[in-house]
């Protein structure tokens, strides 16, 4: 009988866990420790030399996160994976494998405004410098890439705005630029789509949203596909050259189609040190359990919310690519056929004054800075996540000033629309 390929359900239950062989526990333990006892000198002596996969101490790697390593590396179609402290910490540490003082990378402008405050201000603090170009004319990326570019950065469905990024496009483009292209997945989840299968090298997540789903722990997740030739050209000099600090070991040479995964481990999280928690990783474990059921119910609640709206008279638009009449809608039955996420944006015809009355007005939903909960959360972008950008970037970004974000939450939907109709009343 020939092997089953699981199902991306079972996966989210089973993919990176046994039993526990000491006690036998069903659930993943939370090993709440820093550091692992070696067997002898000689085991020591290899973990350190890594020639030895196994523990060494928390901050580099732990059994715990280890099961959530290979479970979203599972689900994302990647070949390993790397958990840290933040998704923000996720960005650093994979940008730390690739740059150097000095070089470049091209960033679609459709982004999460810490992300673009991210690459604006601290990544200089390393000589890292993006380009920016519009997810909108994908000729724009091909025209910022220089000798200097290193890679090309994106997210699947852009926050806050609900953009659909052409990921096969812009992949072609990495491609022929020979650069890693990086998408940042968390508002879709390898649920909705799985960047890989559209060309992307790296994957990015923030584990706090939807993969955790419960706004409980904040953590970052780094997938390796195991698709690029780091030994190109020599560009990528931490995984094509020879290690020092590793009695010269070349890590793409060695470790193959997971190499990626490795350096962001040994010699970026090592260093830098964002380690995630093992408590933490313990909770993202539990909340993937329910990943699928969860994202459906917040993509079938969105598209009702986003069709109530859009005939409201008080509201001046909707944008939401699950709606027909939306311009990503086309991109949104490509990328993300099962649904176009729980998070979107709109405008009251009030505008600013307007938005603040119905933020101020709302009783289910939670006015709060977060996304992919299993509550329905709402807030105004420009004053709080882009507070940060200049008027003119938050129009870019797309959290203009009359800009509302909405995630909805799995609550049943009748009760989200009555609180949304009452508070509009109200405004």
């Amino acid at each position: 009988m020939s092997e089953r390929i699981p199902g991306f359900s079972t996966l989210a239950i089973h993919a990176g866990a046994q039993p526990d062989p000491t006690t036998g526990a069903r659930a993943t333990p939370i090993y709440q420790t820093t550091s692992f006892v070696f067997e002898d000198v000689d085991h020591a002596a290899s973990l350190f030399g890594l020639q030895t996969f196994g523990n060494i101490y928390t901050r580099i790697g732990n059994p715990t996160t280890a099961v959530l390593e290979e479970r979203v590396a599972a689900l994302e179609g990647g070949t390993a994976g790397l958990a840290v402290a933040s998704g923000h910490a996720a960005q650093v540490i994979a940008f730390h494998a690739l740059m150097t003082p000095g070089d470049e990378f091209v960033a679609s402008r459709k982004l999460y405004g810490g992300s673009i405050n991210q690459f604006n201000h601290a990544f200089k603090n390393f000589g890292w410098n993006v380009v920016w170009a519009d997810p909108d004319d994908i000729s724009t990326f091909e025209r910022a890439i220089t000798p200097k570019t290193k890679a090309i950065f994106i997210e699947s469905i852009a926050n806050p705005g609900g953009v659909i990024t052409d990921i096969e496009a812009i992949a072609a483009i990495a491609k022929k630029a020979g650069v890693p292209l990086i998408v940042d997945n968390t508002l879709a989840t390898p649920y909705l789509c799985q960047p890989i299968n559209h060309g992307a090298d790296i994957v990015i997540n923030s584990l706090t949203k939807f993969l955790g789903g419960h706004g409980n722990s904040i953590g970052g997740m780094i997938t390796d596909a195991g698709t690029f030739n780091w030994s190109r050209e020599g560009r990528y000099p931490m995984l094509s050259q020879p290690r020092p600090e590793y009695n010269g070991i070349v890590l793409h040479e060695t470790f193959g189609n997971f190499a990626f995964a490795i350096a962001c481990r040994v010699l970026s999280l090592r260093d830098m040190g964002p380690a995630l928690s093992p408590f933490n990783s313990f909770l993202f474990l539990t909340g993937i359990e329910t990943l699928p059921l969860r994202m459906q119910r917040h993509c079938d609640n969105a598209l009702a919310v986003a069709e109530w709206l859009s005939k409201r008279p008080e509201v001046a638009w909707v944008s939401y690519p699950g709606l027909p009449g939306d311009k990503y809608h086309q991109l949104a039955k490509k990328y993300v056929p099962k649904g176009a996420g729980a998070v979107f944006t709109l405008g009251l015809k009030g505008g600013y004054d307007a938005g603040v009355k119905l933020v101020s007005n709302v009783q289910l939903f939670s006015h709060l800075a977060n996304i992919g909960d299993t509550r329905s959360l709402i807030i105004h972008p420009a004053s709080t996540t882009h507070k940060q950008l200049s008027d003119a970037q938050k129009v870019q970004s797309g959290a203009g000033p009359d800009v509302i974000r909405l995630s909805i939450g799995i609550e049943d939907v009748a009760d989200i629309i009555g609180d949304l109709e009452q508070a509009l009343t109200a405004a």
